[in-house]
C-alpha cells in the first residue's frame, strides 16, 4: 500500500457540523459545495507523523495501516511574548479528530479534521488589529480527507493529503509541495505546520525503484496571516515612506491553476536517492509593491508560477546518518532596491542543505546542518546576497523514559541573525504530554530571523492523545 509521508478554515460552528457529516458519510459527500470543500484559511478576510528532525510527533493521529475507531488529540498551548510590548500571543485550545475505514477490495479512506480556538486574541484587544484577531481567533482545518485504492501495480490516493518530499532539521528545502502555516514562523512542530494539498497521487514500486506522480488541481499556499501579527513577514523599510499591506492574493480554485510533479527514487547499496520536478504556483508569497503617493507604498503578497528541479539523498553509515537535499528554482520573483514598478525581479536560485545526525548510547543525538541559497546570475540590485548561507544545530537528550530535553539553534552566516528554541518534554503518562520552552530571535534586524527580535516568547503545552 501507500508509503506514508506525513507529518481552509471556517468559523467553528459550521466546521463542527461539516466534520461530523464527513465522518458519517463518505469523504466525497462531506461538503455542500466546492467552495466549502476546497477552502483554505480565510487570512484574506478584512475587518505519529514525521517532523523535520525525523522523529514522530507524539499524539498525532496515525496514518498507518490498521487504524480503526476515532484517533486524535486535544491540547492547550499558552505563550507569552516578552520582547517589545509584552503580551499574550497564544492561548489556543486545539482539537484534532480522525477516523479511517475500508470500502473493501483494497479501497480505504481517512478523514481528519482540526478545530482551534485561541483566547489570546480576545484578551489582547488593544494589541492586535481587528484583522489579526478575526484571522486567529477560531478556525477549522481539514487535515486529511482521502481515499486509497489500488489500480493494478499503482497505488492511488485522491483527496486532501500531506505530500512530503524533504525532511531536514529546522527549515524546509526539498519539501516543495507542502504549504505551511507561517503565522508562527517555524515554531510549530512540522506535522502541525504543514498545510495539506487537495491532490491526486499515484505511486509505483518495483524492486528498489519507486515513482510518484502528483496533480494538485486546487492549490494550497503558505498562510502568512495578516499585517500586525507577531510573525508577519514585513518588507525592508524605505526611509521616509510609510508601508501598507494588502490581503494575501491566493490563487483562484480553478483547473488552469493546477500544479503537477514527478519524483523517482531508488536504493543503491544503502544510498536512498531521489530526484523530482515540480511545476507550481509558488507556495511562498512575493510582495509586489506600488506607490500610492511619494510617502506611501502598498505591498501585495502574490503567488507566481515557478519550476523546481531537486534531488535528495540519505545514507546510514552506522555511527551517523547523512542527509542532503538540493533544489533549483527558476523564475521566482525577489525584491530589489531599484525603482522597478513592482520592486521585483525574476531570479533563478539553488537551495541546498547537508546534514549529519549522530546518535549516542546515552540516549542523546546531535544533528549539524549547513544550508545555502545561491543566486544564479544575481541581479545587481537584489536585496539578498549572492550566497545566503547558514547552519543549524540540534541536540536532544532523554534523561529517562518520561523526561526529554532539546535545543535547536539556526544561525545565518551572512547577516549574523539566529533562532534559538530550547524545550523540555515531559511525558506525564502514556497519553499525556507536557512541553515547556522558548522561541528566541536575535541579531541583524534585517535578517531572516532577526526581523522577529520583538517576538521572543515563552510557552507551555499540555496534550492528551487518544
Amino acid at each position: 500500500m501507500m508509503r506514508r509521508s506525513f507529518p481552509s478554515f471556517r468559523r467553528v460552528p459550521l466546521a463542527a457540523l461539516t466534520f461530523a457529516a464527513a465522518c458519517a458519510l463518505s469523504p466525497a459527500q462531506a461538503a455542500d459545495s466546492l467552495d466549502d470543500l476546497f477552502a483554505d484559511p480565510p487570512a484574506e478576510t478584512d475587518g505519529k507523523a514525521k517532523q523535520a528532525d525525523g522523529k514522530a510527533a507524539d499524539g498525532a493521529a496515525s496514518s498507518g495501516e490498521g487504524m480503526s475507531g476515532w484517533r486524535g488529540f486535544s491540547q492547550f498551548e499558552l505563550a507569552r511574548t516578552v520582547s517589545g510590548d509584552s503580551h499574550w500571543s497564544k492561548a489556543r485550545w486545539r482539537n484534532e479528530l480522525g477516523r479511517s475505514g475500508s470500502f473493501g477490495q483494497g479501497i480505504k479512506w481517512k478523514a481528519v479534521g482540526r478545530i482551534d480556538y485561541d483566547l489570546a486574541y480576545g484578551w489582547e484587544n488593544d494589541f492586535y488589529p481587528a484583522a489579526v484577531r478575526d484571522d486567529r481567533r477560531s478556525e477549522f482545518a481539514w487535515r486529511e480527507v482521502y481515499v486509497d485504492m489500488p489500480v493494478g501495480d499503482v497505488e492511488l490516493r485522491l483527496g486532501r493529503q500531506h505530500i512530503v518530499w524533504g525532511e531536514m532539521v529546522g527549515l524546509f528545502f526539498a519539501d516543495v509541495v507542502s504549504a505551511r502555516d507561517m503565522r508562527e514562523f517555524f515554531t510549530q512542530e512540522f506535522d502541525q505546520q504543514r498545510i495539506p494539498q487537495w491532490a491526486a497521487r499515484a505511486e509505483y514500486f518495483r524492486n528498489d525503484w519507486r515513482a510518484e506522480l502528483i496533480w494538485v488541481p486546487y492549490v494550497s499556499v503558505d498562510n502568512i496571516g495578516r499585517f500586525g501579527g507577531d510573525f508577519y513577514p514585513t518588507q525592508p523599510a524605505i526611509p521616509g515612506v510609510n508601508a501598507r499591506y494588502e490581503a494575501q492574493q491566493r490563487p483562484d480554485s480553478k483547473l488552469s491553476n493546477s500544479n503537477y510533479g514527478l519524483r523517482v527514487g531508488t536504493l543503491v547499496k544503502g544510498w536512498d536517492l531521489s530526484a523530482f520536478y515540480y511545476r507550481s504556483l509558488d507556495v511562498n508569497p512575493t510582495f509586489a509593491r506600488r506607490f500610492a503617493s511619494p510617502t506611501t507604498v502598498i505591498y501585495t503578497p502574490e503567488h507566481d508560477w515557478i519550476h523546481q528541479y531537486g534531488a535528495t539523498l540519505t545514507k546510514d553509515f552506522g555511527s551517523f546518518l547523512l542527509r542532503a537535499e538540493g533544489v533549483l528554482t527558476r523564475d521566482r520573483r525577489l525584491p530589489v532596491s531599484s525603482a522597478l514598478p513592482d520592486g521585483l525581479v525574476r531570479q533563478d536560485m539553488v537551495d541546498y542543505a547537508i546534514g549529519l545526525d549522530f546518535p549516542f548510547q546515552n540516549e542523546s543525538r546531535f544533528n549539524i546542518q549547513y544550508f545555502e541559497r545561491y543566486h544564479i546570475d544575481r541581479n545587481a540590485d537584489l536585496l539578498a546576497s549572492k550566497r545566503e548561507n547558514g547552519m543549524a544545530l540540534l541536540y536532544n537528550h532523554k534523561f529517562d523514559e518520561r523526561l526529554e530535553g532539546e535545543m535547536l539553534w539556526v544561525q545565518s552566516l551572512v547577516r549574523n541573525d539566529y533562532m534559538f528554541r530550547p524545550k523540555l518534554i515531559w511525558r506525564v503518562q502514556s497519553n499525556w504530554r507536557a512541553q515547556f520552552g522558548a522561541d528566541l530571535f536575535g541579531g541583524n534586524p534585517n535578517g531572516y530571523f532577526g526581523r522577529f527580535g520583538n517576538s521572543d516568547r515563552y510557552y507551555g503545552e499540555l496534550r492528551y492523545s487518544f
